[in-house]
């Protein structure tokens, strides 16, 4: 098969990933707020509510495409699409398997970091061609946001390199061992929390911020095109959460095979429901504490878990 339809069957199995899995997220998302809130979340429709998202989605496909009259119309139309693919491309590299990843390349850590960023531009896109001021805002707020955590995030990923000797996503799993887990432990939360922070999701949602922005930089999406969105978000949690899974938990230890496979998707599931858990916990922070803590607590914290690696690296 050419590179090219490889690309495009992986890109359809990306897509179609990320849309069951926000199906499934968005119900799960629902039943674990019910729960923190002492209610019971969806019943209705299908055992525990299970099927509700399949009652909302064709309400999504079918509700008014709207366009503002006064937005640039071309990039309004384009940027959705633009702010999800980074993020199903990210999923190309994640390790499933011991030795075997969709896009096996020798820096695939670099590429996980760096593609998912191309998302700020897009979403400034977004925000620019609503003619929107509340719309502008967000995506600033965003932007600033999504850069700034940037850093933290990649200096957390670096002692995992440095323990592999490689940025091959495979290689850092093949090495892995089950001391670097708490070797690393300040790593995976700084990793956690910026890769939330990433996401914009509570509590550090500022971009979107309802009470101030009324939904930030997608203030003016409607229908399937709004609906991109939420699977935007949903995707970079499913690929954040994969990535940890295979990386800093030892992707399918202690099983192998198809064993393997399943823990670490099981391994991920965990992940995303801790980060739901933070969303409905957590107050929201204001700006200025957000990229205070980014810069005065995580990149701090990220200098120290490398310190820290490199100190027991020449023992190893």
């Amino acid at each position: 098969m050419s590179a090219l339809l490889l690309g495009i069957a992986w890109g359809i199995a990306a897509v179609l990933a990320i849309a069951g899995g926000a199906v499934i997220g968005v119900w799960w998302e629902r039943k674990v707020a019910g729960h923190i809130q002492l209610r019971y979340g969806p019943l209705q429709i299908g055992p525990a509510g299970s099927l509700q998202m399949l009652a909302d989605v064709p309400k999504l496909l079918f509700k008014e495409d709207i366009v503002p009259s006064a937005a640039d119309k071309p990039l309004f139309k384009w940027a959705p699409l633009m702010v999800f693919a980074p993020v199903a491309a990210s999923l190309a590299v994640i390790p499933f398997a011991a030795g075997w990843a969709p896009l096996d390349t020798s820096v695939g850590v670099l590429f996980f970091l760096a593609v998912p960023s191309l998302e700020v531009v897009a979403i400034l896109v977004a925000a620019w061609s609503q003619r929107n001021t509340l719309a502008a805002i967000g995506g600033l707020r965003a932007a600033s946001q999504m850069i700034a955590y940037e850093v933290p995030r990649a200096l957390s990923v670096l002692p995992l390199v440095l323990l592999a000797g490689s940025l091959r996503p495979t290689a850092v799993l093949g090495a892995w061992q089950w001391w670097w887990m708490p070797l690393l432990s300040i790593g995976f939360i700084v990793y956690l929390i910026a890769s939330i922070a990433e996401m914009n999701r509570g509590p550090f949602d500022l971009p979107e911020a309802e009470s101030e922005l009324v939904a930030g930089y997608f203030a003016d999406y409607s229908g399937m095109r709004w609906a991109i969105f939420m699977m935007a978000e949903y995707g970079a949690m499913i690929a954040a959460s994969l990535f940890a899974a295979a990386t800093f938990l030892g992707g399918g230890w202690p099983f192998g095979g198809a064993l393997g496979t399943a823990a670490i998707v099981l391994k991920a599931a965990l992940l995303i429901t801790v980060i739901m858990w933070v969303r409905w916990t957590f107050p929201r922070v204001r700006q200025d504490q957000l990229l205070r803590f980014c810069w005065t607590v995580l990149v701090p914290a990220a200098l120290v878990q490398l310190v820290v690696v490199g100190v027991v690296l020449p023992w190893m």
